[in-house]
């Protein structure tokens, strides 16, 4: 295969189940997942279904760069035997098929089975036609979109366990002219949710959100200072959740470690060590599980309870908003929790300067390290003893 780049790589080597590709316009996410469709027919006897939102859309779109990459490159086009024009059907040496179909509904989707099932544009698909075509596929989906907002994809799929969460933007396209990457960037000039969008790959806000001084980020920090770890207790509805965080040059660096249900204080332990959390590094939890925090200390971690006053939710919030927030790419738990959490609104739709009860683990977690690392004694209404 010629001309691929990192993000071929990162979809042909990924073993997950599902491979969720989330990019900004440009970074050449369709353009890469049919590449490694191509490499894997080729490789292989499968069937692969690419599909679509309608026909039209994806005979200018996916369909259109899958002739391109045939076109040039002659290993491709030495083992493609036919290509269908009308049934938009490349056939291989291997006995390959490699169809552009789109589906009216969900019982259209029951028919037909495949090897690997790519859901092109998947904000333009309906959840209940992709869960019939992922019933009948039998190795793995690749999906891709761009964020405009949050859809079926942020709340069915990426949670789920064996799901690969790529996000991409126009920098992780080799192929791009400069012409083009300044026209994408300069959308920040105007309008910094379209830039975060287009630009950066990121989900499109919705309105009153609590938190929006953070981005995501591809790069390690594990140079940049520890501060600690913050931890928030769950078991059966709310995920018990622990979060990593550093510092440099006044910013925050946080990367999700833990978000799971059902773990008891033994298995949080357990999880710490594999994750190579040390026992001498401060974790600071939620001060209403004083049993919880003992039975750590006892396990000889080093723990304290956040010290909380009447007012200390909306302290710890404004907190956060004064340090610009780097989230890991992986974290994707606190990543969905940034992306809904908001402030309530009234009958008549005003927001009000309360937080929703809701999407707010992993950020509970991190409040808690910033509220006891850097309080001040006798700041307004909230003081740390």
């Amino acid at each position: 295969m010629i001309n691929t780049s990192a993000l071929y790589r990162q979809n042909f080597e990924s073993t997950y189940d599902v491979v969720v590709n989330q990019g900004g316009t440009s970074s050449g996410k369709t353009y890469a997942i049919l590449q490694v469709l191509f490499s894997k027919a080729i490789a292989e006897t499968c069937t692969i279904t690419i599909v679509g939102q309608d026909i039209p859309n994806l005979k200018v779109g996916a369909l259109r760069d899958a002739i391109d990459i045939h076109n040039a490159d002659d290993a491709i086009k030495q083992q493609v035997v036919f290509y269908n024009r009308s049934d938009r059907v490349f056939t291989f040496k291997n006995g390959s098929i490699m169809e552009f179909n789109s589906y009216d509904n969900d019982q259209d989707a029951k028919s037909g089975k495949r090897d690997y099932l790519f859901i092109n544009e998947a904000n333009g698909i309906p959840y209940n036609v992709y869960e019939q075509l992922s019933l009948r596929t039998r190795k793995q989906v690749y999906i891709d979109y761009n964020p405009d907002a949050s859809f079926w994809v942020h709340e069915r799929i990426i949670p789920l366990p064996n799901t690969h969460l790529i996000i991409s933007d126009h920098r992780h396209n080799p192929f791009l002219s400069d012409k083009i990457r300044d026209k994408i960037e300069a959308l920040k000039n105007n309008d910094i949710d379209l830039w975060k969008v287009y630009a950066r790959g990121r989900t499109g806000r919705i309105e009153g959100l609590v938190l929006r001084k953070w981005f995501v980020t591809n790069e390690d920090f594990s140079d940049k200072k520890l501060i600690g770890y913050g931890m928030d207790f769950g078991f059966s509805n709310d995920p018990s959740s622990l979060v990593e965080v550093r510092m440099q040059d006044g910013e925050l660096w946080v990367k999700e470690l833990i978000y799971d249900t059902a773990m008891t204080n033994a298995d949080i332990s357990n999880r710490m060590e594999t994750l190579n959390v040390s026992k001498g590094s401060l974790i600071v939890a939620d001060s209403s599980e004083p049993k919880s925090i003992e039975e750590l200390r006892r396990m000889r971690w080093t723990i304290d309870g956040v010290k909380k006053g009447a007012d200390s939710i909306m302290f710890g919030i404004n907190l956060l908003k004064g340090y610009k927030i780097n989230v890991h790419s992986s974290s994707k738990n606190l990543i969905k929790e940034l992306e809904q959490y908001k402030w309530k609104v009234d009958r008549s739709g005003k927001s009000l300067n309360v937080p929703i009860d809701n999407y707010n683990h992993a950020i509970d977690a991190l409040r808690y390290l910033i509220m006891h690392k850097f309080s001040k004694k006798g700041y307004g209404k909230y003081k740390i003893i």
